[in-house]
């Protein structure tokens, strides 16, 4: 073989490989957007929702459980339902009650993956439920979908991708550019300013959590509807704990967040790569830990430089 055809492959590879990385970076971020783009909201009005968990496992087995009589579409909004109902839960403690955040939160999410699991084997039994649960399938742009590179990976995606491309910048400019925007932000800065105005802080800060709740009911969603196809317990794996790990890297500002989550979604499919390139005497652990690492290493970093709002966690 001449030194160009094999160089000519070796470039197909490594693009391929390229192409394969970018796609399942953006495939993996989409779940983590979702959450942390409504946990965005959520601390924007003061609240800091450690419940989070909680409403991706509730969300994911409520699509798994609605998708196989109602379709993919019923899916997700079960999934979204699910998620809101345990938010409920935690809203009505922290907003109205005006207990602890962290605790409720930590509590709720506790609750909702003992409670899951539970209904999970009451419903399909021991065996579980089996690898045929209806999924939403890959839309593809014509035309856009074959770029190199980057085709597959911003024009190849499942619906749920496409919306949290149109989320992220419909979010910030409501933040921005609205009075209610403004007025949430006021709520989550100077609650007696805004009291002032005429703003009922609770009012807000009840549907900015409810709204928190549906997106990461979403995410749980896109787990199941988008990507494994089953459900599984514990499958949420501290996707709740990142995507708040998201919003402090993202700077409470929408567009920010969907790129922290771009970022992690990297870190994810890195440890995927890095297993597949088969690595002798690493143990696979090491790089399983990879998201969790980065992580730790943001709250560590960048929140104490992050401009949190003012009121944030407070009753």
């Amino acid at each position: 073989m001449s030194g160009s055809m094999l160089a000519l492959l070796q470039d197909a590879g490594a693009l391929a490989i390229g192409a394969g990385f970018l796609e399942s970076t953006v495939r993996t971020a989409t779940p983590l957007a979702f959450a942390a783009l409504g946990e965005c909201i959520s601390e924007r009005a003061g609240v800091i929702n450690i419940g989070l968990e909680g409403s991706i496992i509730a969300g994911a087995l409520g699509a798994t459980v609605a998708a196989s009589v109602l379709g993919v579409g019923g899916g997700f909004a079960v999934g979204a339902l699910a998620g809101l109902l345990v938010a409920a839960i935690f809203a009505l403690f922290t907003v109205w009650l005006r207990a602890d955040q962290i605790i409720t939160g930590t509590a709720i999410t506790m609750f909702a993956l003992g409670l899951t699991g539970t209904l999970y084997r009451t419903i399909f039994g021991a065996a579980g439920v089996a690898l045929d649960t209806p999924t939403a399938g890959v839309w593809r742009i014509p035309g856009l979908a074959d770029i190199p590179l980057v085709g597959s990976a911003l024009f190849a995606q499942p619906p749920t991708t496409y919306a949290v491309m149109l989320l992220a910048p419909l979010l910030a400019w409501w933040m921005q550019r609205t009075h209610r925007g403004l007025a949430l932000r006021a709520v989550g800065e100077y609650p007696d300013a805004a009291i002032a105005a005429g703003i009922a802080p609770r009012w807000y800060q009840l549907l900015a959590v409810l709204f928190a709740g549906a997106m990461a009911g979403l995410a749980g969603a896109t787990l199941v509807l988008a990507q494994a196809g089953t459900f599984v317990e514990g499958m949420s794996a501290g996707r709740g704990f990142i995507a708040i790990a998201i919003v402090v890297l993202g700077r409470w500002r929408p567009l920010g967040v969907a790129a922290a989550a771009l970022l992690f979604g990297a870190a994810n499919s890195l440890q995927v790569l890095f297993q597949s390139m088969g690595w002798s005497g690493v143990p696979y652990q090491l790089f399983l830990a990879l998201p969790y690492v980065l992580t730790l290493l943001v709250l560590a970093g960048a929140g104490g430089r992050a401009a949190a709002p003012a009121a944030l966690g407070k009753r």
